[in-house]
């Protein structure tokens, strides 16, 4: 059995949105994702799946930010010291919404909002004066961020309009050692 640690909710469903068009049937291959409810409560999935527990085979995907954290944990947990990435646990740059917009590129993620109705809401946010000056990438973290629901909801949209063989390095490395 392998289970995938992420995060939350939308990076459950982004791993699931590619590992689908990709071909994987995560039942027959026995992957499970499973949301930690933030990268802090990472103890209690490693005390549950890890090698003191059911002694799942553990991949992950974390943020930078939380990646010093994960790394203990993992060692603590009896699963060595060596590289997040040697283990299993891919890392995005600042978080997946920033690694999709910068593989989708600013147009393409305007195209999904616009493609939800939701164009209008995002520009009347550009406009907020703490926002006016931010880069747009930065704008577009904010959007997805800023909503209840917003990250759940355009995680597989913007996955799923990825270029084929486009997706984030992060998420395409953790998708393709599902087949290990």
């Amino acid at each position: 059995m392998t289970t995938v640690l992420v995060e939350g909710e939308s990076d459950r469903l982004a791993v699931k949105a590619l590992a689908q068009r990709l071909g994987h049937d995560l039942q027959r291959q026995r992957v499970s994702i499973v949301p930690m409810g933030g990268a802090t409560n990472i103890v209690h999935f490693l005390d549950r799946y890890g090698p003191k527990g059911e002694n799942h085979r553990l991949l992950g995907l974390c943020d930078s930010r939380e990646s010093l954290g994960i790394a203990r944990a993992l060692t603590k947990a009896g699963m060595g010291s060596a590289s997040l990435i040697q283990l299993g646990f891919q890392v995005c740059e600042a978080d997946l919404e920033d690694e999709l917009v910068r593989c989708l590129g600013v147009d393409g993620v305007l195209s999904v909002i616009a493609e939800q109705g939701e164009l209008a809401s995002f520009e009347l946010l550009q406009r907020q004066p703490s926002l006016r000056e931010l880069p747009l990438e930065r704008q577009l973290r904010r959007f997805f961020g800023g909503r209840s629901g917003n990250k759940i909801r355009y995680a597989p949209l913007l996955v799923s309009a990825l270029p084929s063989g486009k997706a984030p390095p992060p998420l395409d490395r953790l998708v393709a050692s599902f087949e290990n």
